[in-house]
């Protein structure tokens, strides 16, 4: 009772007019202006994610914590001493308690979580369940599981095509010498037009065909790379002989500062390889098989085949190709077969323009899961597998094209090897003569080609949609690039996702039925 009188007092002196319970104003802590002021801005909001400096942490748990800034009066009840200890001290309460803090969701763009995989699990369920659907169907209306149009392609003439592709294989080694410049370029062109005129004249199903073409260009990349980067390396390592057949006593700093750089050249990164000891079959063949355009001296390398992910990877590319051909014979083909009848028998523009925009409508879907497909195969499983084989460490083939916002952005991601041949190759070899501008126009126009040929051999059409779409790029790029449209991401990324999936089936559909 006696304590009752010194509570009080001490409550009038600390708190007067604010709390009138005696145990609140002993466990009250004084606070600094600093601290006081924070913990009123966390207590209005206007700290909503955002995290808390340390100084304004500590402040805080000083001013929660009375015991450590307000002695406690001996005569204080004894449960203003047991809740002194527990602020002092963390564990578990009787009653289940829910930590939470300043923290954004996982889909937040301040987000550190990156890992989505259980959506890459997602894409297969459902690749997984469209074909189930697929088959449950045909077997109700057909009385047979799938279609098989366009699986019966890949049994007509396949000792042929190996023959042929063996043969396109080995007449690559031709580049490994020393030819000159321009009979190079010559060279090469004849090369690429000879395989790419023998699946017409076979008269080879389209399914070789794109699969020929497109090792004959990867091919060619190669050997361009090879000849003119060693081309370059002898150049150098001439310009070395030179240097050390000068007879001068003392070398001018220019010519020490010169061999430096040259020894320097015609050395690979590792210093492991110098120019000419590369010049060996093996290490050509080798470079043939690494999953790289690019030639190098040397690349770096793992320990040793891990052949179990040899044949994952080799097992995914035929789950792949299964896909690819279901999702081409059950949702592609019957919209252009039926779009291609009705367009026989109709003559005015409007209605053409209708069943034009119905059967790209209809494509949209199906294309998208197509263009995945075809990533996936490339990217991840069939240079994966290569990259196992060869021990090729460099597994950088892609990167987060998907987040792109705009085309140039998707044109280095999206196939890096190509990107890096490209710059390496035409952007860079054509600066040394032209400007900044005229040689992004040259790049974009040879990648243009490229796919051209490629959608040429595929339909055996020359219509030049493909080359038109790829170069309207360009002035879409210019836009993107204005500091208004740079700021505008998520707009972008939307646009790029909507003329991507859009653009492959209008294509697709224009070099079919038109």
């Amino acid at each position: 009772m006696e304590s009752q009188p010194k509570i009080s007092a001490f409550s009038a002196s600390s708190s007067a007019g604010i709390n009138h319970d005696p145990l609140e104003n002993i466990l009250r802590a004084r606070s600094s202006n600093g601290a006081a002021q924070n913990l009123q801005e966390l207590s209005n909001g206007e700290a909503h994610l955002k995290p808390v400096p340390a100084r304004l942490e500590s402040e805080t748990s000083s001013v929660l914590s009375s015991g450590r800034s307000t002695p406690i009066p001996e005569d204080a009840p004894p449960s203003a001493h047991s809740i002194q200890h527990a602020r002092r001290e963390r564990r578990r309460r009787m009653f289940p308690t829910v930590d939470y803090e300043s923290r954004v969701s996982h889909f937040d763009p301040q987000s550190q979580h990156r890992d989505f995989r259980g959506f890459f699990t997602l894409f297969w369920i459902g690749l997984f369940i469209m074909v189930l659907t697929t088959a449950l169907r045909n077997l109700k209306d057909t009385r047979r599981v799938l279609r098989t149009s366009i699986f019966s392609m890949f049994t007509k003439a396949p000792l042929e095509l190996a023959i042929a592709d063996l043969f396109m294989f080995l007449s690559t080694i031709w580049s490994w010498g020393r030819s000159g410049y321009m009979l190079q370029h010559v060279l090469q062109a004849v090369w690429l037009a000879g395989w790419v005129h023998l699946p017409f004249h076979l008269e080879w199903q389209w399914t070789h065909q794109v699969f020929f073409t497109l090792h004959s260009l990867t091919m060619l990349m190669k050997m361009h790379s090879y000849s003119f980067y060693c081309g370059h390396l002898s150049e150098c390592y001439k310009r070395l002989r030179t240097l050390d057949e000068n007879n001068t006593k003392v070398e001018p700093t220019e010519d020490a500062d010169l061999r430096e750089a040259l020894a320097f050249e015609v050395t690979s990164p590792s210093g492991r390889v110098t120019y000419p000891k590369n010049l060996t079959l093996y290490n050509f063949v080798d470079y043939l098989f690494c999953p790289t355009l690019c030639y190098e001296l040397s690349y770096p390398r793992t320990d040793r085949i891990r052949w179990g992910k040899v044949a994952e990877k080799a097992a995914a590319v035929f789950g792949c190709i299964f896909l690819l051909t279901v999702t081409s014979e059950e949702f592609i083909l019957p919209i252009l077969a039926e779009a291609a009848t009705r367009l026989e028998s109709v003559n005015a523009y409007s209605d053409i323009a209708l069943i034009l925009l119905e059967s790209i409508s209809l494509l949209l879907f199906p294309f998208m899961v197509t263009f995945l497909l075809v990533f996936l195969v490339i990217f991840e499983y069939v240079l994966g597998a290569f990259a196992e084989i060869t021990c090729f460490a460099d597994r950088h083939f892609y990167s987060d094209w998907w987040n792109s916002t705009d085309w140039l952005e998707f044109s280095r991601e999206w196939n890096i090897p190509v990107h890096r041949f490209l710059q390496r190759h035409v952007y860079g070899a054509s600066r040394r003569h032209m400007s900044r501008p005229i040689a992004t126009l040259t790049t974009f126009l040879i990648s243009a080609l490229a796919h051209e040929l490629v959608m040429f051999c595929i339909t055996k059409k020359l219509r030049g949609y493909g080359f038109v779409c790829q170069m309207l790029q360009l002035p879409i790029i210019v836009v993107q690039r204005t500091e208004f449209m740079k700021s505008q991401k998520m707009f972008n990324n939307i646009m790029f996702w909507s003329s991507m999936i859009w653009g492959l089936s209008m294509i697709s559909a224009l070099y079919v039925l038109i």
